[in-house]
């Protein structure tokens, strides 16, 4: 236990990026004690700000690092950096750690259909999951759907201009999830019981195309919106532009050209199992994000 609580302690790591954020949100509103492993020192006031009392700014990749973030811990919330090249290495190291530290339960953010190896990303978080299964720690996964709140990347030119860019067919069908309901989900495994040696999808309603996407945002904005489809070439000319690269920029490909040939479908029935509440749409999303 850590001497500012007797609540058993949780820490998320990557605590820094938007998952994080979402996490620790539902986690401090159940009265949960967080603490926060950030990647650089200025990161903590942030932090401080959603309620944590404890931050530790430290490198995934650095054993010293992990061992003062887990000591005391109780439940850790792993969330490794977004198309992360080393992913399976910072797992190996975050799993040492957390069994030094006798944790008693490991929640790791994996993504939806990690089965899939045409997609780099999703192929490592697969490794981790297995990794999990050998480890011998108490585990729960939560498999997550695309975030409805990536469509904010686009907000300006959806509101302004009635378009929304997408570089994959007007028809592909895409399962999305809003992050809400992912930290939510999140705090329910790690605060109530019953959720350990489990996996879960976490989707928050049956697939849509990009057509239909358009159309529910046109519905809540009152105006048409248009799927402008990007060729890939010209997607990824204004990547490279923007100074994307390497591992990053290949699986942002490769999972482009899956989407393009199969979409990503899921089911949203264990997420309102979790919820106790049906999942938002994105209907009610774009309600909220673009009305």
């Amino acid at each position: 236990m850590n001497g500012l609580s007797s609540s058993p302690l949780i820490l998320v790591t990557g605590a820094a990026g938007k998952t994080g954020r979402a996490v620790i949100r539902a986690l401090r509103s159940g009265d949960a004690a967080v603490r926060a492993l950030v990647r650089r020192p200025q990161q903590a006031a942030v932090k401080r700000e959603l309620g944590v009392k404890e931050v530790v700014a430290g490198d995934l990749m650095d054993r010293e690092s992990l061992a003062q973030a887990f000591r005391g811990v109780d439940s850790v919330y792993h969330i490794c950096p977004n198309m992360h090249p080393a992913e399976v290495d910072i797992a190996e190291g975050v799993v040492n750690a957390a069994l030094a530290a006798d944790v008693r339960h490991f929640a790791f953010h994996s993504v939806l259909h990690p089965q899939t190896e045409e997609m780099p990303h999703h192929w490592q978080k697969l490794r981790v999951e297995e990794m999990l299964f050998q480890s011998g720690l108490p585990f729960t996964i939560l498999q997550s759907a695309p975030y409805m709140q990536n469509l904010l990347a686009h907000r300006q030119r959806i509101v302004e201009g009635g378009e929304l860019p997408m570089p994959y067919r007007a028809d592909a069908r895409l399962a999305l999830v809003d992050l809400n309901d992912v930290g939510a989900a999140a705090a329910t495994v790690l605060l109530e019981p019953g959720h350990k040696d489990a996996i879960y999808e976490l989707v928050g309603e049956a697939a849509l195309s990009q057509r239909e996407t358009a159309a529910i945002l046109g519905q809540e904005l009152g105006r048409p919106v248009t799927v402008v489809e990007v060729p890939l070439d010209g997607w990824q000319a204004g990547a490279v532009a923007r100074g994307l690269d390497g591992y990053r920029l290949e699986s942002l490909l490769r999972m482009f050209e899956y989407y393009e040939a199969h979409g990503l479908t899921g089911n949203p029935n264990v997420l309102r199992w979790l919820l106790g509440r049906p999942p938002a749409s994105l209907a009610s999303f774009a309600r909220r994000e673009f009305s």
